[in-house]
């Protein structure tokens, strides 16, 4: 049977890959101690199941309007005015399966084949197979470590060509953890303006950071791009809800409308009872939240403060997300005592796996073939196991003659 080209062409995500293959051996009884996942270890709050198990009892269960949950889009509205300071409408509310169905749809609704996207490196792994699956161009810029991964603004205006038609960002960032600085928000605006371009903010990570500030986007500091900026949020990370599946899109009405349109002819309606749950999320207490948040910045502090330790290993200090970046360069070249070369970051995660029975994920799915990601969305002993075991899957290597 002929699969389509598309299908043909499309690569599987690679931390869903790493995730099922850490849970495979552990379903066979190995004992695998999974830093691949990019989900919390929490419950879902007692609060948000409890609205879970009502709707239910009073069969809140049918079909509901492919937007979405009035009630829902409301509450959406609700947290962007009280985390932003932001007011919108519910008309420029759409609810989807998850923010990847949001970013998905959006790709879909705003691009034609040949149009190019700028999406910064590194990137989260689905970011340029959404815009293949639109037709679109991804147009890679490669961001530094030393430089918190913010690319030069003349770096991004050198990619910008007569077909680009907009930028993805995403702060505090996966994988890097890294949030974007003020400064380099406002730079990126001022070639918005001059280009003529929109911009997607995926700010599913936005409560989760460590510097005391709010949640911050483009327009926190370039208001004035509202017309120009979708935003993309949902309820997975802040509220540990990552099976639940419900996300948003928020925007300009005339292209939220459109967004619809296509939900309509492919999911509908994202699953009923799990909207009146987040409703809950959004409008109940967030105490939950801030507990969530406070231990990723202990657990992040305690890993990178660990790892710096490793001769060969450079993490990136984490400044928001459940998510630390680190350099593995150092060990390429090295053997393993079977007389494997690492030779970049795919060998190396395999290596991890086989020897430290540590599950991590390459950087080269992200655009940055020097580094791991590894998730501290683990207790702390789990994470001092895993530590250890780097170590000494590390200590293990010969350096090449």
């Amino acid at each position: 049977m002929k699969l389509s080209s598309r299908i043909r062409q499309l690569k599987p995500s690679a931390t869903l890959a790493v995730d099922a293959k850490a849970k495979a051996l552990r379903a066979q009884g190995v004992d695998v101690l999974n830093l691949s996942a990019g989900e919390p270890d929490f419950d879902t709050p007692e609060h948000i199941r409890e609205a879970a198990k009502q709707a239910l009892d009073q069969g809140f269960t049918r079909y509901l309007p492919a937007v979405g949950l009035p009630e829902l889009r409301e509450a959406v509205c609700f947290r962007l005015e009280q985390d932003y300071g932001l007011k919108y409408r519910p008309e420029e509310v759409l609810i989807t399966c998850g923010a990847k169905q949001a970013l998905y749809n959006l790709a879909q609704t705003l691009l034609d084949p040949g149009d190019e996207v700028l999406i910064l490196s590194p990137y989260w792994v689905s970011y340029p197979p959404i815009v293949e699956l639109a037709g679109g161009v991804p147009v890679i810029v490669a961001g530094r470590p030393e430089k918190n991964f913010e690319p030069e603004p003349e770096e991004i205006l050198a990619r910008v060509s007569e077909r680009t038609r907009g930028v993805i960002l995403n702060s505090p960032s996966n994988p890097t953890g890294c949030i974007y600085s003020r400064e380099f928000l406002s730079a990126v605006a001022e070639i918005v303006r001059q280009k003529d371009l929109w911009v997607i903010s995926d700010d599913i990570y936005d409560r989760l950071r460590f510097d005391g500030r709010p949640p911050e986007n483009i327009l926190s500091v370039a208001p004035d791009l509202r017309s120009r900026v979708l935003l993309v949020n949902g309820v997975s990370k802040a509220y540990a809800m990552t099976g639940w599946r419900i996300g948003w899109a928020v925007g300009p009405e005339e292209i939220i409308k459109a967004a619809a349109k296509l939900q309509g002819q492919s999911t509908s309606n994202a699953t009923a009872f799990a909207q009146k749950a987040a409703v809950a999320a959004l409008t109940g207490p967030q105490d939950c939240v801030e507990r969530m948040r406070q231990a990723f910045a202990e657990r992040a502090e305690f890993l990178y403060q660990a790892l710096k330790q490793i001769p060969g290993v450079s993490p990136v200090r984490p400044q928001g997300t459940f998510y630390l970046f680190a350099d593995f360069s150092g060990i390429y070249g090295c053997r393993t005592p079977s007389g494997r070369e690492i030779r970049d970051s795919v060998s190396l995660a395999e290596y991890l796996l086989e020897e430290a029975r540590v599950a991590a994920v390459p950087g080269v799915a992200f655009g940055e073939d020097r580094f791991l990601r590894l998730s501290f969305a683990q207790g702390l002993e789990t994470l001092r196991e895993a530590v250890s075991r780097i170590r000494q899957a590390l200590e293990k290597l010969a350096h090449a003659p």
